[in-house]
């Protein structure tokens, strides 16, 4: 026997769990593995929504089986061309022939840069408020480009209420028995990887998911099937009300965040005064070190507080590597609305404050509201130029 999960009736988790990847896509540390879901529909006609990716093909080629049992595979919906959900697409076509690929135009553009499929594959091309029946159930597609890829859609089953919603709503962390986010203590244990995987892998597009959740708002859901992480099949506020937060680029919290890069401690020194003045003003905060702090979980954070602030020594006559590469990325995530102070440190001519500015300074919405320059060390003066920053950044409040 193999492991396929009830997700409701006529409807199964066939996907796998990898919890011996260490970085998803090559950059993003997942300590506790990945899930990768694929769900089967046993209607009158059977439908697969999505494949997995190749590290765990064979488990899934065992589970699909197992699901379909004597039955033929009517379909395979194709959301998603990503290779961690359609790797599996050539083994699923040759072990059953007969099936038809259900898939958007550009999905279709861009299948035969993976695979080794012609025309000659049975395909049907849909668009937005196509419909497709399984006899009892019945399938509404609704496109969803740039979340996050350009071919994205998402599927809408109007009998069991059910969205399949592709990247959508997903989490970094294997299933470990699991299946529904209401089995486990979702809060306390996912929501800070539900995060990550959002702001890091969606959250450049935040004007395309508010598009999808304002057509997702239009639906009678019931239950949220996503291709990552648990199933939602209660309190979907909990899942859907960060989203909207996340992809406004609103803060969750009003805090601050301290990001610093440090090479002999004095920039570090000079981050943690400012810290203790914070929380002396009442304001939560919280510190990284970016030499040693992946990058993925600082930009969650800067995702979650209101205030941000950079502390960098100049390195080279810029900023240093790891803050430099932070900043990059943040705003490559085309972060924005956010509350920004700067600390350089220099011990001949510090320039990592302006450039830092100047590269956050792209960023929509984005305030100074002060900055400090220090030579080598924090000094008498510079502690006070730095009593001077926690007031103004609370001011700001």
């Amino acid at each position: 026997m193999h492991c396929i999960k009830n997700i409701s009736e006529n409807l199964l988790w066939v996907g796998a769990n990898d919890r011996r990847l260490a970085m998803f896509e090559g950059i993003y540390s997942v300590e506790r593995g990945v899930s990768y879901n694929s769900y089967l529909l046993l209607g009158e006609k059977t439908a697969l929504f999505d494949t997995v990716d190749k590290a765990v093909q064979g488990r899934f080629m065992e589970n699909l089986s197992q699901g379909l049992g004597e039955r033929k595979l009517d379909y395979l919906i194709l959301q998603h061309i990503e290779p961690d959900h359609s790797y599996a697409v050539e083994a699923v076509v040759n072990n059953y022939p007969d099936i038809t690929l259900v898939l958007s135009s550009k999905s279709w553009n861009m299948i035969s840069q993976f695979f080794n499929l012609d025309n000659s594959v049975k395909h049907i091309i849909v668009k937005e408020g196509d419909t497709l029946s399984l006899g009892s159930y019945k399938l509404h597609f609704i496109m969803a480009p740039m979340v996050h890829w350009p071919e994205v859609m998402v599927t809408y089953e109007e009998k069991t209420k059910t969205l399949f919603s592709a990247d959508a709503f997903g989490s970094f962390g294997a299933l470990n028995g699991a299946i529904f986010a209401d089995e486990v203590n979702f809060e306390r244990d996912y929501f800070d990887e539900a995060r990550r995987y959002y702001t890091n892998i969606v959250g450049k597009y935040g004007a395309q998911v508010q598009s999808l959740l304002n057509k997702a708002s239009a639906l009678d859901i019931n239950m949220i099937c996503p291709l990552h992480g648990f199933v939602w099949r209660k309190n979907l506020h909990e899942i859907i009300k960060p989203y909207t937060l996340w992809s406004k680029y609103e803060p969750e919290e009003q805090g601050v965040m301290i990001a610093y890069a440090s090479v002999y401690g004095n920039t570090e020194n000079a981050a943690e005064i400012l810290a203790s003045r914070l929380w002396e003003h009442g304001i939560k905060t919280v510190m990284f070190d970016v030499s040693v702090t992946p990058a993925s979980e600082i930009i969650a954070a800067a995702f979650k507080w209101s205030h941000l602030v950079f502390a960098s020594t100049t390195y080279n006559a810029g900023i240093f590597v790891t803050m430099e590469a932070l900043i990059y990325d943040l705003v490559a995530h085309n972060i924005q609305n956010r509350t920004i102070a700067l600390i350089e440190n220099g011990s001949w001519v510090a320039t990592s404050g302006k450039l830092m500015r100047d590269k956050l300074a792209v960023c929509k919405d984005i305030k100074f509201v002060g900055e400090v320059s220090i030579k080598s060390s924090v000094k008498a003066e510079k502690l006070e130029e730095l009593n001077t920053l926690a007031k103004e950044i609370v001011n700001s409040f």
